[in-house]
């Protein structure tokens, strides 16, 4: 039996204008409709692949406000048996390290776990240094970038592809795992899963239910922050060459002075 924690996580559509907000330059994420992140599917869709070759459990993890509920009844409605939601208003703004930290404990409230799943990086901030801070926290080996991943009793079977070739990893369990984006296709929630889904037990947690102290989060606890931000300059029409038997030249000049040649 695996037993088996996914990462997931709210974040703004890809589709939709995203933006900083004024107040403090974090990301305004009421400005942009939220989806679950397209890599943390992929985390899911794999834990459940290795739930169905055998017994086992699959709890869905992720930080957020209220509305990222909607993230997490999705990874429940495609097939993840419960949740931990984790909700304080004292998060607003956190680093990497805080978020990995906040992370780490609630993973650890999940008893007798074997494995952690999750994305490579989020498509919001693509920092990809989450899982690797998760597993030093947690003192548990990490496979990164994974494109297959296999579960062989106590241990864990990894294959990471590069331009050199394919990198074969392995680890005892517990470890932690993230997932590369093209390790699987994942499912469509069925009708089914989607009602299933709403009575799916998701436990909300706060920063003091974590043991943790709010001086350790948050914006004004960040080891990183935005101090100012403008928005990309409008796209300018482009320099048009007169040809008088001199194109060549004005066109070669062009691209030197842009330092493309």
């Amino acid at each position: 039996m695996t037993n088996i924690v996914v990462l997931v996580k709210q974040v703004p559509d890809t589709y939709s204008e995203r933006k900083l907000s004024g107040a403090d330059n974090t990301l305004d994420r009421e400005s942009a409709d939220a989806v679950l992140d397209e890599i943390n599917e992929k985390a899911v869709e794999e834990a459940l692949k290795i739930k169905e070759a055998g017994e086992g459990e699959v709890t869905v993890v992720s930080v957020g406000p209220d509305r990222a509920t909607d993230a997490i009844r999705k990874a429940l409605s495609m097939g993840a048996d419960k949740a931990i939601h984790v909700s304080d208003e004292a998060l607003h703004g956190s680093d990497a390290i805080a978020t990995a930290k906040v992370l780490a404990a609630a993973i650890s409230k999940v008893e007798g776990f074997d494995l952690v799943i999750t994305g490579n990086e989020a498509s919001d901030g693509r920092g990809g240094a989450v899982p690797a801070i998760i597993a030093e926290l947690l003192g548990l080996p990490q496979l990164t970038h994974v494109n297959e991943l296999t579960v062989d009793g106590t241990s864990i079977k990894a294959d990471r592809y590069t331009e050199d070739g394919v990198t074969h990893l392995e680890a005892n369990l517990p470890a932690v795992v993230s997932v590369g984006e093209k390790i699987n296709e994942p499912r469509y929630p069925s009708f089914k899963g989607i009602m299933a889904a709403k009575k799916k037990p998701v436990e909300t947690l706060t920063v003091a239910d974590l043991g943790l102290d709010a001086g350790e989060v948050g914006l004004g606890n960040a080891w990183s922050s935005v101090l100012e931000a403008s928005p990309k300059p409008p796209r300018t029409a482009g320099e048009r060459v007169e040809d008088e038997g001199d194109g060549g030249s004005k066109v070669a000049a062009y691209l030197v002075a842009q330092k493309l040649i």
